[in-house]
Protein backbone atom coordinates (compact mmCIF):
# COMPACT_ATOMS: atom_id res chain seq x y z
CA UNK A 1 0.00 0.00 0.00
CA UNK A 2 1.22 3.72 -0.59
CA UNK A 3 2.71 5.34 2.48
CA UNK A 4 2.50 8.56 3.54
CA UNK A 5 5.73 8.88 4.45
CA UNK A 6 6.83 8.17 0.74
CA UNK A 7 5.63 11.73 0.43
CA UNK A 8 6.98 13.81 3.34
CA UNK A 9 10.03 14.48 1.11
CA UNK A 10 9.56 17.42 -1.45
CA UNK A 11 12.07 15.80 -3.90
CA UNK A 12 9.93 13.09 -5.37
CA UNK A 13 6.11 13.74 -7.48
CA UNK A 14 3.16 15.29 -5.39
CA UNK A 15 0.50 13.48 -3.49
CA UNK A 16 -2.76 13.32 -5.36
CA UNK A 17 -5.57 13.59 -2.83
CA UNK A 18 -9.27 12.93 -4.25
CA UNK A 19 -11.99 14.63 -2.18
CA UNK A 20 -14.90 12.55 -1.56
CA UNK A 21 -16.91 15.15 0.70
CA UNK A 22 -20.60 14.88 -0.05
CA UNK A 23 -20.77 13.73 -3.49
CA UNK A 24 -21.71 10.03 -2.24
CA UNK A 25 -25.35 11.39 -2.34
CA UNK A 26 -26.01 9.49 0.58
CA UNK A 27 -24.77 6.16 -0.33
CA UNK A 28 -22.75 3.73 1.13
CA UNK A 29 -22.39 1.80 -2.62
CA UNK A 30 -21.34 4.88 -4.14
CA UNK A 31 -19.18 6.37 -1.81
CA UNK A 32 -17.34 3.34 -2.80
CA UNK A 33 -17.54 3.24 -6.31
CA UNK A 34 -16.07 6.68 -5.93
CA UNK A 35 -13.03 5.52 -4.19
CA UNK A 36 -12.93 2.91 -6.89
CA UNK A 37 -12.96 5.58 -9.38
CA UNK A 38 -10.42 7.88 -7.60
CA UNK A 39 -7.81 5.03 -7.70
CA UNK A 40 -8.34 3.85 -10.96
CA UNK A 41 -7.82 7.76 -11.94
CA UNK A 42 -4.34 7.56 -10.50
CA UNK A 43 -5.35 9.05 -6.68
CA UNK A 44 -2.46 8.07 -4.27
CA UNK A 45 -5.13 8.91 -0.86
CA UNK A 46 -8.55 9.21 -0.33
CA UNK A 47 -9.98 12.18 2.08
CA UNK A 48 -13.37 12.35 3.62
CA UNK A 49 -15.10 15.29 6.14
CA UNK A 50 -15.91 14.22 9.57
CA UNK A 51 -18.51 16.12 11.16
CA UNK A 52 -22.51 15.82 12.09
CA UNK A 53 -24.66 18.44 11.36
CA UNK A 54 -25.24 19.11 15.16
CA UNK A 55 -21.48 19.89 15.39
CA UNK A 56 -20.71 22.37 12.56
CA UNK A 57 -24.01 24.33 12.60
CA UNK A 58 -27.60 25.08 14.33
CA UNK A 59 -30.65 24.64 12.57
CA UNK A 60 -31.26 28.31 12.56
CA UNK A 61 -33.33 29.85 9.80
CA UNK A 62 -32.17 33.67 9.81
CA UNK A 63 -30.35 35.01 6.30
CA UNK A 64 -26.90 34.05 7.95
CA UNK A 65 -28.05 30.32 8.16
CA UNK A 66 -29.62 30.57 4.68
CA UNK A 67 -28.00 29.79 1.39
CA UNK A 68 -28.69 32.43 -1.09
CA UNK A 69 -27.79 31.10 -4.32
CA UNK A 70 -27.00 27.69 -5.97
CA UNK A 71 -28.31 24.15 -6.02
CA UNK A 72 -29.15 24.56 -1.93
CA UNK A 73 -30.70 27.97 -2.50
CA UNK A 74 -33.45 28.40 0.23
CA UNK A 75 -31.80 25.41 2.48
CA UNK A 76 -30.94 25.81 5.57
CA UNK A 77 -26.76 25.29 6.54
CA UNK A 78 -28.40 22.73 8.80
CA UNK A 79 -30.18 20.89 5.60
CA UNK A 80 -27.01 20.90 3.47
CA UNK A 81 -24.80 19.18 6.08
CA UNK A 82 -27.36 16.42 6.74
CA UNK A 83 -27.34 15.66 3.24
CA UNK A 84 -24.02 15.77 2.50
CA UNK A 85 -22.44 14.14 5.90
CA UNK A 86 -20.36 11.06 5.71
CA UNK A 87 -22.04 8.90 8.09
CA UNK A 88 -19.43 8.04 10.98
CA UNK A 89 -20.10 4.24 10.76
CA UNK A 90 -18.86 4.28 6.77
CA UNK A 91 -15.71 5.68 7.66
CA UNK A 92 -14.23 2.51 8.49
CA UNK A 93 -15.71 0.10 5.22
CA UNK A 94 -14.26 3.40 3.40
CA UNK A 95 -10.59 3.11 4.72
CA UNK A 96 -10.88 -1.07 3.84
CA UNK A 97 -11.70 -0.13 0.37
CA UNK A 98 -8.93 2.30 0.13
CA UNK A 99 -5.99 -0.08 1.78
CA UNK A 100 -7.55 -3.39 -0.67
CA UNK A 101 -7.07 -0.81 -3.74
CA UNK A 102 -2.74 0.15 -2.20
CA UNK A 103 -3.99 3.76 -1.32
CA UNK A 104 -4.86 5.74 2.24
CA UNK A 105 -7.26 7.45 3.90
CA UNK A 106 -7.43 10.42 6.23
CA UNK A 107 -10.08 12.98 7.24
CA UNK A 108 -10.85 16.46 7.86
CA UNK A 109 -12.41 16.49 11.46
CA UNK A 110 -14.29 19.69 11.91
CA UNK A 111 -14.76 19.74 16.28
CA UNK A 112 -12.87 17.14 18.67
CA UNK A 113 -15.37 15.10 18.92
CA UNK A 114 -14.68 13.63 15.07
CA UNK A 115 -11.04 13.88 16.13
CA UNK A 116 -11.53 11.24 18.91
CA UNK A 117 -13.91 8.90 16.40
CA UNK A 118 -10.93 9.06 13.72
CA UNK A 119 -8.34 8.13 16.85
CA UNK A 120 -10.60 4.88 17.69
CA UNK A 121 -12.22 4.26 13.97
CA UNK A 122 -9.64 4.46 11.63
CA UNK A 123 -6.55 5.99 12.89
CA UNK A 124 -5.44 8.14 10.19
CA UNK A 125 -1.81 8.59 9.41
CA UNK A 126 -2.12 12.46 8.57
CA UNK A 127 -4.96 14.56 9.68
CA UNK A 128 -6.36 17.45 7.13
CA UNK A 129 -7.66 21.07 8.66
CA UNK A 130 -10.22 23.20 6.58
CA UNK A 131 -9.57 26.92 5.87
CA UNK A 132 -12.56 27.84 7.77
CA UNK A 133 -11.10 25.61 10.75
CA UNK A 134 -7.38 27.01 11.10
CA UNK A 135 -8.29 29.25 13.29
CA UNK A 136 -10.36 27.00 15.10
CA UNK A 137 -7.13 26.45 18.09
CA UNK A 138 -9.10 23.79 20.29
CA UNK A 139 -9.55 21.55 17.25
CA UNK A 140 -5.61 22.57 16.36
CA UNK A 141 -4.67 21.42 19.65
CA UNK A 142 -6.33 17.91 19.98
CA UNK A 143 -5.21 17.26 15.81
CA UNK A 144 -1.72 18.29 17.49
CA UNK A 145 -2.18 15.68 20.45
CA UNK A 146 -2.25 12.92 18.35
CA UNK A 147 1.47 13.72 17.24
CA UNK A 148 0.44 13.20 13.10
CA UNK A 149 1.48 15.16 10.50
CA UNK A 150 -0.85 17.72 9.37
CA UNK A 151 -2.13 19.80 6.31
CA UNK A 152 -3.28 23.22 6.51
CA UNK A 153 -5.70 25.04 3.84
CA UNK A 154 -4.80 28.50 4.00
CA UNK A 155 -8.26 30.40 2.24
CA UNK A 156 -9.19 32.61 4.48
CA UNK A 157 -5.99 33.45 6.59
CA UNK A 158 -3.51 35.84 6.76
CA UNK A 159 0.07 35.50 7.36
CA UNK A 160 0.17 36.39 10.60
CA UNK A 161 -2.82 33.85 11.60
CA UNK A 162 -1.32 31.28 9.42
CA UNK A 163 1.81 31.83 12.13
CA UNK A 164 -0.46 31.59 15.22
CA UNK A 165 -1.83 28.09 13.54
CA UNK A 166 1.43 26.81 13.15
CA UNK A 167 2.67 27.96 16.20
CA UNK A 168 -0.34 25.91 18.37
CA UNK A 169 0.22 22.98 16.10
CA UNK A 170 3.79 22.71 16.54
CA UNK A 171 4.22 23.45 20.11
CA UNK A 172 1.32 20.80 20.91
CA UNK A 173 2.97 17.92 19.19
CA UNK A 174 2.55 18.15 15.41
CA UNK A 175 5.96 16.77 13.42
CA UNK A 176 5.14 18.16 10.62
CA UNK A 177 2.97 20.85 8.98
CA UNK A 178 2.54 21.03 4.97
CA UNK A 179 0.40 24.65 4.15
CA UNK A 180 -2.28 24.24 1.57
CA UNK A 181 -3.05 27.39 -0.93
CA UNK A 182 -6.95 27.54 -1.56
CA UNK A 183 -9.64 29.79 -2.80
CA UNK A 184 -12.70 28.87 -0.59
CA UNK A 185 -14.92 29.33 -3.17
CA UNK A 186 -17.38 26.36 -4.79
CA UNK A 187 -16.32 26.02 -7.66
CA UNK A 188 -13.29 28.29 -7.47
CA UNK A 189 -12.80 30.95 -10.43
CA UNK A 190 -9.06 30.59 -11.83
CA UNK A 191 -8.97 33.88 -12.19
CA UNK A 192 -8.86 34.08 -8.32
CA UNK A 193 -6.07 31.83 -7.62
CA UNK A 194 -2.63 34.02 -8.26
CA UNK A 195 -0.89 30.29 -8.04
CA UNK A 196 1.79 32.81 -8.27
CA UNK A 197 1.95 33.28 -4.56
CA UNK A 198 1.83 29.20 -3.62
CA UNK A 199 6.22 29.00 -3.05
CA UNK A 200 5.56 32.35 -0.70
CA UNK A 201 4.23 29.82 2.01
CA UNK A 202 6.97 27.85 1.71
CA UNK A 203 9.33 30.74 2.20
CA UNK A 204 7.33 33.05 4.84
CA UNK A 205 6.79 29.67 6.36
CA UNK A 206 9.32 27.57 6.03
CA UNK A 207 7.30 24.41 5.49
CA UNK A 208 6.17 21.85 2.00
CA UNK A 209 3.36 23.70 0.49
CA UNK A 210 0.70 22.19 -1.93
CA UNK A 211 -2.92 23.11 -3.55
CA UNK A 212 -6.48 22.77 -2.35
CA UNK A 213 -7.98 22.96 -5.48
CA UNK A 214 -12.20 23.64 -5.91
CA UNK A 215 -11.94 24.56 -9.64
CA UNK A 216 -13.47 22.88 -12.37
CA UNK A 217 -11.79 20.58 -14.58
CA UNK A 218 -7.99 19.81 -14.18
CA UNK A 219 -6.30 22.90 -15.20
CA UNK A 220 -5.48 24.77 -12.44
CA UNK A 221 -3.97 21.48 -10.66
CA UNK A 222 -1.58 21.14 -13.61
Amino acid sequence: MKELSNWLDNEIPPLIVAELSGNHGGSLSKAIALVKSAVNSGADAIKLQTYKPETITVQGRGKRFTIQDGLWSGKSLHELYTYAMTPWEWHEPLEKEANKLGVFLFSSPFDESAVDFLEHSIKPSIYKIASFELNHFPLLKKIAKTKKPVLASTGVSTTSEISRAIDVLTDHGCPQVILLHCVSEYPAKFEDFHLHEMPKLGKVHKVPYGLSDHSEGHIIPV
